[in-house]
């Protein structure tokens, strides 16, 4: 099934596969977010959701049961 993912601020939209990892989306669409560990523990490529949440894009995959999931991407000057 595919979700369209955007990605704010630059409203760029890709379409993507359930369980397709957050940073391969991010760079098929030409986007870089930021990683450290890759594991999560540091919280480099953290992202937002549309509702606020705070997630970690590295350990993070496109979640299954809605057609379309809106990223906003922040960057973290100390990263």
């Amino acid at each position: 099934m595919s979700v369209h993912i955007r990605f704010l601020p630059d409203d760029i939209v890709v379409a993507a596969e359930v369980g397709e990892p957050l940073l391969q989306v991010a760079a098929r669409a030409g986007l870089s977010i930021p990683t450290g560990c890759l594991m999560g523990s540091c919280h480099a490529c953290e992202v937002e959701l549309e509702d606020g949440r705070a997630i970690c894009s590295c350990i993070t995959s496109v979640p299954a049961g809605q057609p379309e999931l809106t990223i906003n991407l922040f960057v973290d000057p100390t990263w």
